[in-house]
């Protein structure tokens, strides 16, 4: 009976230490398939992050190598244009930069333009990902030289600095809709300062002048921040006796 005992106590040590070892086993199978995952869910991360980077820097390089094209057509346009008054070469800087904001100065006849540029870049994650995008805030100096030369300084500024000319832009293209779908019967002064303002609260628009002249009309109208730090005139124009928003523009004056 105690040899029994004795050959049961060996079977059940060894198949204790079989089972131990098998556990350790699986234990340590388990911890290097967890460090293997870990291990290229984080290699993963980094190169992500790594050709995120580097399309996000290529994004920012082509925003500013666009600007400096852009300047340099601008520059063209305004020595083709032969154009002296500030009013025909504000419209000539708006249509190469759209540009929301435009000012002139007086005395050395230059022009400042500022504007938001963005553009977008396919972002890589383990989980989504997809477009991004990316925005960059300059300001352009337009000054004249001898005969028809003219030249071009851009400079990238802080974001705080284009949300006014940001702000402009989107009320620039809420009265361009808003005209644009008026009745012709209501293209008056009154009709369009109800339009623009029906509550007769609002001080972003300041309605100046709705010319009708042939087959358009033409509305010259302040538009300010909330702020009021910053205001550009604007002259809309649209068919006179059809109501487009589409066949209606808004485009940055020198004065109103």
């Amino acid at each position: 009976m105690a040899a029994d005992q004795t050959g049961g106590t060996v079977v059940t040590g060894r198949a204790h230490r079989f089972v131990t070892t098998g556990c350790l086993t699986v234990l340590i199978a388990l911890i290097t398939v967890l460090g293997v995952v870990v291990g290229s869910l984080w290699y993963r991360h980094w190169h992500d992050g790594t050709v995120n980077s580097d399309r996000r820097d290529e994004a920012y390089a082509s925003i500013l190598k666009q600007a400096r094209a852009d300047a340099d057509d601008t520059v063209r346009a305004l020595g083709e244009s032969g154009a002296t008054d500030a009013d025909t070469l504000t419209g000539v800087i708006w249509r190469h930069s759209k540009a929301p904001v435009i000012t002139y100065d007086d005395s050395s006849r230059g022009f400042t333009a500022t504007a938001r540029r963005f553009t977008e870049y396919e972002e890589k994650a383990i989980w989504g990902g997809g477009p991004v995008r990316v925005t960059r805030c300059f300001v352009v100096i337009y000054t004249p030289g001898a005969g028809r030369a003219w030249t071009s300084r851009v400079s990238e500024r802080d974001d705080a600095v284009c949300r006014p000319a940001t702000e402009i832009d989107g009320l620039a293209q809420l009265v361009r809709k808003r005209i644009g779908s008026m009745y012709p019967e209501d293209l008056t002064k009154a009709g369009v300062r109800k339009a623009l303002d029906p509550l007769g609260k609002q001080r972003s628009y300041d309605v100046r002048s709705v010319v009708r002249e042939a087959d358009t009309v033409t509305v010259l109208a302040v538009l300010s921040t909330a702020d009021a730090t910053t205001s550009q005139c604007y002259r809309v124009a649209r068919p006179a006796d059809d109501a487009i928003p589409d066949s209606t523009t808004a485009v940055p004056a020198s004065s109103c």
